[in-house]
């Protein structure tokens, strides 16, 4: 049966438009919600690997967030590019033995349910690889799948306050900051994505699936393993914030702000030379990160007075390649960014609701199966009549 990602005209495991990619054959189901789970499975697609996005009457709680979009949110189209969706009530059986068929054929299964409902509803990773040993069976949490924290629902600011980044982001002395964004989130979709490949591989070696457990918590932690050292010797409050020290950072300039790098002697060297400054460089004090972090006081007044002479714009172009920097900008600026745009990042789609819209696609270049055409987002149900024929289908000739 055909697929054409522009009709949404789709059963599963036929193939997308536009040249394969590395993941193309691979059938995945999506049960997951919100952005961890979903955006893992988002850069499966970007790989080639067929998706079916499979929600709950309501739908995905993202598609409630707030946006300036009228008829849907921007934060669904932007986590669930490329994806064919279906709706599925799994407390009605016949829509679970829809979606056990569907698992049946299937080589992926992602959710983020909490780990005491899979069972309860049928859909246990022992009770799904019974019939389909060879499925990769995915669960996202908050917390992981033992301890005390295990039914605790898990989000990514909770898990930010949790684990200390809150603490370090805020300054000394004041209240701890977000991180806005949703980095971690983001992160865990990258050890989803990652981890289903390496399963992937190896399943082509023994055959058999696997269990693959993607925590926020882990997620949090991994992101922190430049911090998480904490040597026998040494006592409970040890500096642990990577920072370099108030010169490499955000400093304003006569119009705008930009950002500054200058950690190895070359890059202060030519930061010094090309602000005025100098003869900061003919003295011991400052010719080390430690020394002007612990001089940062003296250093950082001056460089404020100079680099209030031009506006950021400017500055970035008199440091050029010599000294990291950039200007800051708008998340607006980079849908024209010549660098983006040279590097292919940002693709039109056209949606059945929204109508025409640009977002980011491809985070990987692979050179010679750089991927299928990207497509939209899914409205809710948008391919369902198609999908349950698929899944009634098999489960006939089971």
């Amino acid at each position: 049966m055909d697929t054409d990602a522009k009709t949404g005209e789709h059963v599963f495991g036929a193939p997308r438009t536009g040249r394969p990619g590395p993941l193309s054959g691979v059938k995945v189901l999506d049960l997951s919600a919100y952005i961890a789970g979903p955006y893992g499975c988002s850069l499966l697609a970007d790989q080639g690997a067929t998706v079916i996005k499979v929600e709950p009457p309501a739908g995905d709680n993202l598609r409630k967030y707030p946006s300036t979009l009228e008829t849907e949110s921007r934060a669904f189209l932007g986590v669930n590019r490329s994806k064919f969706g279906v709706m599925l009530d799994l407390k009605q059986p016949a829509d679970l033995e829809r979606l056990r068929a569907l698992a049946n054929e299937a080589d992926v299964l992602v959710h983020n349910f909490r780990p005491s409902v899979p069972g309860r509803l049928g859909i246990a990773y022992e009770q799904l690889s019974e019939s389909n040993p060879r499925l990769i069976y995915c669960a996202v949490s908050g917390y992981g799948e033992t301890g005390p924290l295990k039914d605790k629902a898990g989000y990514d600011q909770v898990l930010q306050t949790m684990t200390g980044m809150c603490t370090l982001q805020g300054r000394k002395e004041g209240p701890p900051e977000i991180l806005y964004g949703s980095i971690v989130d983001y992160y865990a979709a990258s050890l989803v994505s990652g981890a289903v490949a390496s399963a992937l591989y190896e399943r082509e070696k023994s055959g058999q699936g696997q269990y693959v457990g993607v925590s926020l918590l882990r997620s949090a932690l991994t992101m922190q393993s430049a911090r998480m050292i904490w040597a026998d010797s040494e006592p409970r409050d040890v500096g642990r914030d990577m920072r370099s020290g108030g010169i490499t950072g955000i400093h304003p300039t006569r119009e705008g702000f930009i950002y500054i790098s200058a950690n190895t002697p070359h890059f202060w060297q030519a930061l010094c030379e090309k602000t005025g400054l100098a003869h900061l460089l003919k003295t011991d004090r400052y010719d080390s990160v430690r020394k002007r972090a612990q001089h940062h006081d003296e250093i950082v007044p001056a460089l404020h007075a100079a680099l209030r002479e031009r506006s950021a714009m400017e500055w970035e172009a008199i440091f050029g390649e010599e000294v990291p920097c950039s200007a800051a900008r708008s998340v607006e600026d980079m849908f024209d960014f010549p660098q983006v745009t040279a590097e292919d990042m940002i693709a039109t789609f056209e949606h059945p609701v929204v109508g025409r819209y640009r977002g980011f696609t491809r985070p990987v270049k692979f050179g010679r199966t750089p991927g299928p055409d990207p497509f939209a987002a899914p409205t809710l149900d948008q391919h369902g009549d198609l999908v349950r024929e698929a899944a009634d289908r098999t489960r006939r000739d089971a």
